[in-house]
């Protein structure tokens, strides 16, 4: 493990930065799959490919593929709530997303009164 990681370092951001994406990226391109089961499951995929990617880095640091003094607790948790903010943004949009959907079904409902 590395020692004298600090909690609050820059890399810790790019980490929570990378993880965020991935998950967004991954789960924006699942949602415009033709595949129901991947639809339902962007979110989930998104989550999973990025802790897969983020383990994968922590690995690598591990075993000395980057120059780095090795794996990190503080790392992987920054990752970890990178995935979180992405995740909840995601529901986030999608639940604001369906209630304008709503309210735009409602109001057409309403004018054709």
């Amino acid at each position: 493990m590395e020692q004298g990681d600090e909690w609050l370092a820059a890399d810790k951001l790019q980490h929570l930065l990378a993880c965020f994406l991935i998950t967004v990226l991954v789960a924006v391109l699942a949602v415009r799959s033709r595949h129901p089961f991947l639809r339902r499951r962007s979110t989930a995929l998104g989550s999973l490919f990025s802790l897969f990617a983020g383990a994968a880095k922590e690995a690598g640091d591990e075993i000395g593929l980057w120059s780095s003094a090795g794996a990190s607790v503080k790392d992987a948790a920054a990752d970890l709530v990178g995935i979180l903010i992405a995740s909840l943004s995601l529901a986030l949009y999608r639940r604001l997303l369906s209630s304008s959907s709503r309210d735009l079904v409602r109001d057409r409902e309403i004018s054709m009164v």
